[in-house]
């Protein structure tokens, strides 16, 4: 079964809806950011590209809010990103956009050796209220620099609450819970998601960090997918439904803290579990929930987990190529598939 994003609509079919003003995933972010820069004038946002928001999700804070709370940086991502983790030691709200989660790796020393320890190494003494936005994952021909999913080496380096929303509602009551903690919140956007559309609650609408949800219940197999996964898993569970597997997805929100006790609670009552993933298997946080569920669930499983994770590869150029790295609808299908037989193939 092919991965496009019309047989996936058509699998998914109406997602069930919330009360609330519709609208994309691009602009849930510029909401959500425009209700805290209004209700804070401590909060700010620079990056890159903003003032022009070539992504969306900054649209219109310019012309509300200007220039001196919307501000464009030059392309130099370990010096904004340390700006920011000074601004918000010192009182401010920063907001840090760096457009691509891969440039991550150039700011390094700054959010995974700075913002992420600083409240430790003083005592306690400052708080760090700093939220780095960035795009993750593959949407389709962006090449391998721009492709990969680092939330796994984030979570890795400690003092950092990592966040993945998968619908518009989710995104906005999520990033305003992550401008409000004191401490470095990432948030990361897979780009497959900007265009889709849903329900988001109007006024204050929070969604606290570390707690996830059951996107969809089931009896059978427990999956767990990341980010632009969910739906494809949820895509997959409706596939399986027909023959006769009913499949739980179960979408975390927070990488880190993790929501174990709600997958647990899955896996002790499908006795089943597949992890769904948008980075390379080794060393991903598909691997580590596995590790997790098996080392506090063991007596819960009835049949080996699976993972279904990209290689260790980078991500190709060609659409072609991406597709067979890139976890697909069929993929998760066979998984679930294998494990709901009982199946230990790893």
């Amino acid at each position: 079964m092919s991965g496009s994003a019309e047989q996936l609509e058509k699998n998914l079919g109406t997602a069930a809806t919330v009360t609330g003003k519709r609208m994309m995933f691009t602009a849930a972010c510029a909401a959500a950011i425009r209700e805290e820069m209004e209700r804070d004038e401590r909060v700010f946002i620079m990056g890159e590209d903003i003032e022009e928001a070539m992504l969306g999700r900054t649209s219109g804070l310019l012309d509300q809010f200007g220039g001196e709370r919307v501000r464009n940086t030059p392309i130099s991502e370990a010096a904004f990103l340390g700006a920011g983790t000074g601004a918000a030691a010192t009182g401010m709200v920063p907001i840090v956009d760096l457009f691509m989660s891969n440039f991550v790796y150039v700011a390094a020393d700054q959010l995974l050796n700075n913002a992420n320890k600083l409240r430790y190494m003083m005592g306690g003494q400052v708080t760090l209220p700093l939220t780095v936005l960035a795009s993750t994952g593959a949407p389709g021909a962006i090449g391998a620099q721009h492709s990969d999913a680092p939330y796994a080496q984030i979570v890795n380096a400690g003092g950092v609450k990592v966040v993945v929303p998968t619908n518009p509602a989710d995104l906005k009551g999520l990033l305003k819970s992550a401008i409000r903690d004191p401490n470095p919140v990432v948030v990361l956007l897979p780009m497959a998601l900007g265009s889709v559309s849903g329900e988001v609650p109007e006024g204050d609408h929070l969604i606290p960090l570390g707690k996830g949800r059951v996107a969809r219940e089931g009896t059978d197999v427990t999956v767990v997918a990341i980010g632009a996964m969910v739906r494809r898993a949820e895509a997959a569970a409706k596939e399986l439904e027909t023959a006769g597997v009913s499949a739980e997805v179960i979408d975390p929100r927070t990488l880190h803290p993790l929501d174990d006790e709600l997958i647990l609670a899955s896996v002790r009552k499908t006795g089943r579990l597949v992890c769904v993933d948008e980075a390379r298997r080794s060393c991903s946080m598909a691997s580590e929930i596995v590790a997790r569920v098996t080392a506090a669930g063991f007596g819960s499983l009835r049949a080996a987990p699976r993972i279904v994770a990209n290689p260790d590869l980078h991500v190709p150029y060609a659409q072609s190529l991406e597709v067979e790295v890139i976890p697909q609808v069929g993929h998760i299908v066979a998984a679930v598939g294998d494990v709901a037989r009982g199946s230990e193939a790893s």
